[in-house]
């Protein structure tokens, strides 16, 4: 959090962040997932690194997802919600 706000007194256009949820317990992702919907609503975009596919899906426009240093698929958040295959083959355990 201290992080993002240093960052944010940059007035940066992008944001680039690295999973920033690893770790958290679910009220502190919470916020950080929240704190991170109201920065990109005041049009700073944000290129997000996360391993937690509800918290990526649920902020990101587009996702890129990635196999082995590849990336493998891209789509809208919906696109990839709906994809059966492409979730059962890399995003779901």
């Amino acid at each position: 959090m201290l992080t993002i706000a240093r960052t944010l007194m940059g007035n940066p256009g992008m944001l680039l962040v690295d999973e920033p949820t690893e770790g958290l317990a679910p009220l502190a992702r919470k916020s950080v997932v929240d704190i991170l919907r109201e920065i990109h609503q005041h049009s700073v975009s944000i290129l997000l690194v996360e391993q937690n596919m509800q918290v990526a899906l649920s902020l990101a426009q587009r996702g890129y997802l990635m196999s082995k240093g590849c990336i493998v698929y891209s789509g809208s958040s919906e696109e990839i919600r709906e994809n059966v295959e492409v979730r059962r083959k890399y995003l779901e355990i």
